[in-house]
This record gives structure tokens, C-alpha cells and sequence, in this order.
């Protein structure tokens, strides 16, 4: 045999064996699909079988549990009467954000050796920017802090926020004049120490990119002057008095119980004195004696 049959031998042996199909295989053109809130959603599913000419097709929905989407020929829950398939790939019409998810394609070739192929899909729904729900003070006294609010839980992707003043951005950057932090992530507006500058009427916007950012309705921010009323004026002076009175209550009644020591020296005195003032005559006659011969 010569050396040009020993080469093109197993060339032969290739050609002789020529498989007629490959086994079930299933994938997918586009694995993470996303799309606009209230607009259609297309989930490619593509198969291939060996020797099964009717394969199964099922849709699932996974998560915390595994619901079916298709199953046995028909759209079930909340997909049913909304949703369609050609082949194996699905379209959801009107999708929302409650459709977002992992869904997964299976198809079962029972004819073929490898009876099972499955893809995985993930479908993220896209929701623009709501107005947002805004907290302002209505009142803050001079020089002192405060904080006003703005969160819009709905869009997705998470919104990011802008504040307005009398309907001029605030800034964000590091500026000298600025008294106040913006954290465009969570909506937040923080004032160190407010000034009558500080007055009007704050907006705030909210924006991530799919859609028309969105306002809320502008509120007016007052900055007021501490002022002293008659009202706390009397309620100082009724504390000051109560107060008062108290502590000579307490004075009193510690007095009396020989609490304090100035009580208790006042009270040792007394009894000195007392002690000192009272006379009682001698008992021993013999001491008239003395006191007689003495005046004569």
C-alpha cells in the first residue's frame, strides 16, 4: 500500500460517514430584550430537531416560583388573549412592568436522542418618568436647616432628580456661594442654614432616559424671622414662677426634714440659745444662805 492510500484513508472514512441531522438544539437571537412600557415584546425562541417533526414547546416564567406562560398549546394567566406564537418564538403585546422577568423556552423532541433543549430570555421593561411627589416646607425660620424631598418610585430605569428654584436649576458642583447639597440620586436638598435669599417657590424634575422627564407642581418655601408673641411671652413667665415656687417647696420641705445642713446649724443654734436664756435655781439650800449673808 503506498503512502498516498495511508493518507487519504481516513479522508474515506469521513465521507462514508455523513450523520443525517444534528439533535434538538434551541437558541435564542436575542437574549436580554428590552422595550418601552405598553408596547410589544419579542422573545425569539429557534429550535432544530433530529427526527421529531412535532416537538413540544413550553414558555416559563421564573422566579420565586415557576408559572407556565404556554403551556400545551394555549397562553395561560394573565398572558391569555395578549400574547402569540410563531414556531416557538412569543410576542406580548402591552407589555408592563409586572411582565419584566427570566423566561425560559423548552422544547421536547421525544424522537431525538437528546429529547430536551431549552434558552433563557430576559425581558426588562422600560417605564418613563412619573411626576414625582415632592416635600417642601412651607415655613422655615432664619438660620436654620432644612430639607426638602423628591422621589418618583416608578420609572425604570430609577430616575435621577434635578431641584428648581423660581424655576432656575440649582447647581450641583462646588461653588463658594452654594449653602446647600443636591444628591441627584435620591432627590434630596439639603440647606445648612436657610437666608431670606433662600425664599420661593421650589420644583423638582425627574428624568432616566426613556422618556419626557416629569415636574411636580411648584410649592413656595417661606423664610420667617424668630419672633416672640405675647402668648410665649406668658408662657415663659407662668414656667419662670411654677419653677420658682417649686424650689422653695422643695427648699421648705428639706428644711423641715433636716435635709440641709444650713437647716440643720440654724436649728443647733436655736437650741444654744435656748439652752443659754433659761435659769434654774439651785436646789442646795445652803446657797440661799450665801445669797442672803451676800445682799446684807
Amino acid at each position: 500500500m503506498s503512502t498516498t492510500h495511508l493518507l487519504t484513508f481516513p479522508a474515506l472514512l469521513m465521507l462514508l460517514y455523513i450523520p443525517s441531522s444534528n439533535p434538538v438544539t434551541v437558541t435564542t437571537s436575542k437574549a436580554k430584550v428590552e422595550v418601552h412600557e405598553n408596547t410589544n415584546a419579542v422573545l425569539s425562541c429557534e429550535f432544530r430537531t433530529e427526527k421529531e417533526t412535532n416537538p413540544r414547546v413550553e414558555w416559563k416564567k421564573r422566579g420565586k416560583d415557576v408559572s407556565y406562560v404556554y403551556f400545551d398549546g394555549d397562553f395561560t394567566g394573565s398572558f391569555k388573549g395578549r400574547a402569540s406564537i410563531d414556531g416557538a418564538t412569543m410576542t406580548l403585546r402591552g407589555v408592563t412592568q409586572k411582565d419584566s422577568g427570566v423566561y425560559q423556552c423548552e422544547v421536547t423532541a421525544r424522537q431525538d436522542k437528546i429529547k430536551l433543549g431549552e434558552v433563557i430570555v430576559t425581558l426588562n421593561v422600560l417605564v418613563p418618568p412619573h411626576a414625582p411627589s415632592c416635600e417642601v416646607p412651607e415655613k422655615v425660620m432664619k438660620g436654620f436647616s432644612a430639607e426638602l424631598h423628591c422621589k418618583d418610585k416608578l420609572s425604570v430605569p430609577a430616575a435621577t432628580y434635578s431641584w428648581y428654584k423660581d424655576n432656575k436649576p440649582l447647581y450641583t458642583g462646588n461653588h463658594q456661594e452654594i449653602h446647600y447639597t443636591l444628591d441627584p440620586k435620591t432627590g434630596t436638598l439639603k440647606f445648612k442654614t436657610v437666608s431670606e435669599s433662600d425664599e420661593g417657590q421650589y420644583r423638582c424634575e425627574a428624568s432616566n432616559g426613556v422618556g419626557a422627564p416629569k415636574s411636580c407642581a411648584g410649592r413656595h418655601m417661606k423664610i420667617t424671622e424668630f419672633e416672640l408673641n405675647m402668648t410665649i411671652v406668658i408662657a415663659l413667665e407662668v414656667a419662670a414662677l411654677l419653677l420658682l415656687l417649686s424650689c422653695c417647696v422643695a427648699i421648705c420641705l428639706c428644711c423641715r426634714r433636716g435635709c440641709c445642713r444650713c437647716c440643720r446649724k440654724s436649728k443647733a443654734k436655736t437650741k444654744q440659745s435656748r439652752t443659754k436664756t433659761n435659769y434654774n435655781p439651785p436646789t442646795d439650800p445652803r446657797h440661799y444662805k450665801h445669797t442672803q449673808s451676800f445682799v446684807l
